[in-house]
């Protein structure tokens, strides 16, 4: 075994490090906006839909307000997404050049999905102030089925570097004979497309609940911050154990195509029976697991939902086609805070349906809203585990027993991607330092609207009527200028 990793050592390109740092810092950064791409637009229709409906300003309000932090989100989502395109061609040009014909079409789906997404979007807040109310909300209805093309595209993408088919291999080992149709239906795409479509939006209504859920422990206990909380909670915990399922599901159809990345999950050294599950701790190259605890058969319970289920090992292959013992370990870690974070959150989901079955409210406890507050978190954390499980799993393949990663890498100097890896880090710690600034901008304006002091109004002018509310008329030394003023542009939904 020294032999074998001394020789995958020697064998591994110099730049392969840094072009793997680099990925998984740009991607674990685009990561974080995703939720908010895909779930926010569907979350803020839901508000408007109950605004409309019920004759609510409050909810129109935060309707409104919700779609200006889903514009400026959008925004940056187009930085850090555009950077994640230039990189597949420029890290991975092995991968790009001979497999871009087979899985490609998920990219392109993807950046028509982006366009389409970005007309819409500003339709939606162009018609705050110039279209009818239904017109305007019927409008926007597509939107969120935009964003679940967009990552219809992705994952279609992913899932096939996870278990690629559709395709047949020349003499020379180039695919041929593409087949669209199975390239992107991949026997994983269902179980992962769901799974990541509900973390989503699980992870939306959490993180949006939570800035509500801070209002409220800071004394703010007006409608509009209960409002404000309920809705998008309540989308996240009815979706909470609906996720837990999918993810077992997700896991399952992992145990059953991607044996070996299982095993990596869950430090299954050798094939075997009665498996047990272990939570936490370390594997070592002696297939020894260090720290954690034990708890006999479960995983071959979980696995076949009998203890007698055979799960296969990680010495079922050599070494050079499997992760390393760090990688399993990193794998193994990530898969179980994001199970341990799920288990959490389905208590909190259901103390909220006990609070609305017994008392039609929510409940009162400061410990709860502490809880809410964290959610949003959590669940960001979740995502990230979710995507280096699925990829450090996956180890050493790029592409699935097709193409390793060391085969698909750049030839470019690792001095020049590591000093890439530091400019990337300096502009995109600039870009998410604006988008914060910008989002707190936003807070302290539509705070200043609520208050409605003079003094206040006198220094920043709020914003001073609500959606489909009255327009202000012009003041008489003003009656050149445009009515309404800077609030009747889109940037006056700000």
């Amino acid at each position: 075994m020294l032999s074998t990793a001394v020789l995958l050592a020697n064998s591994t390109p110099p730049q392969l490090l840094p072009a793997r740092e680099l990925m998984a810092f740009t991607l674990a950064s685009h990561i974080l906006l995703v939720p908010f791409g895909v779930a926010l637009p569907f979350i803020t229709l839901l508000m408007h839909h109950r605004g409309l409906r019920r004759n609510d300003p409050v909810a129109l309000q935060l309707a409104r307000r919700w779609s200006a932090v889903m514009a400026v989100q959008f925004a940056i989502g187009i930085i850090t997404g555009t950077v994640l395109s230039f990189e597949f061609g420029l890290l991975w040009p092995g991968m790009m050049g001979r497999w871009g014909d087979v899985f490609g079409l998920g990219f392109g789906v993807e950046a028509w999905a982006f366009f389409l997404e970005a007309v819409l979007i500003a339709i939606y807040l162009y018609g705050w102030r110039r279209l009818k109310p239904w017109t305007h909300f019927w409008l926007a209805v597509p939107l969120p089925l935009a964003a679940l093309m967009g990552a219809f595209g992705i994952i279609a993408a992913n899932s096939w570097m996870n278990t690629p088919q559709g395709f047949s291999l020349d003499a020379q080992g180039k695919p041929i004979h593409v087949n669209v149709q199975q390239a992107i239906f991949t026997p994983i795409f269902g179980p992962e497309y769901w799974h990541f479509v509900v973390a989503m939006l699980l992870t939306a209504g959490y993180v949006v609940a939570g800035v509500y859920a801070v209002g409220w422990l800071r004394g703010r206990r007006d409608r509009y911050h209960r409002l404000g909380f309920t809705v998008p909670f309540t989308v996240a915990a009815i979706l909470t154990p609906v996720q837990f399922m999918l993810g077992d599901s997700a896991a399952r159809s992992v145990f059953h195509k991607q044996p070996i990345k299982f095993a990596a999950m869950e430090f299954v050294w050798k094939t075997d029976t009665h498996v047990p599950e272990y939570m936490f701790g370390r594997l070592n190259s002696d297939g020894t697991v260090s720290g954690g605890f034990k708890i006999p058969q479960l995983d071959s319970i979980l696995a076949g939902f009998k203890p007698s289920t055979q799960v296969t090992g990680l010495t079922s292959v050599s070494a050079a086609d499997r992760p390393t013992v760090v990688q399993a370990t990193i794998a193994h870690w990530a898969f179980d805070i994001m199970v341990t974070i799920g288990s959490v959150l389905i208590l909190l989901a259901l103390w909220y349906a006990w609070s609305w079955w017994r008392h039609r409210d929510n409940p009162h406890s400061r410990w709860f809203y502490r809880c809410a507050a964290l959610a949003g978190v959590a669940c960001l954390v979740t995502v990230e585990c979710g995507w280096i499980t699925t990829e450090v799993g996956r180890q050493p393949w790029i592409v699935y027993h097709h193409m390793r990663v060391s085969e698909a890498v750049t030839s470019r100097s690792a001095g020049s991607l590591w000093a890439v890896l530091g400019i990337v880090v300096v502009v995109y710690v600039a870009v998410f330092g604006a988008f914060l600034a910008v989002v707190l901008k936003m807070r302290t304006r539509w705070r200043i609207a609520d208050e409605g002091s003079a003094a206040a109004r006198a220094e920043e002018p709020p914003e001073t009527d609500t959606p489909y509310g009255p327009r202000s008329e012009p003041e008489p030394a003003a009656a050149g200028a445009t009515p309404g003023g800077s609030d009747h542009t889109p940037g006056g939904a700000l």
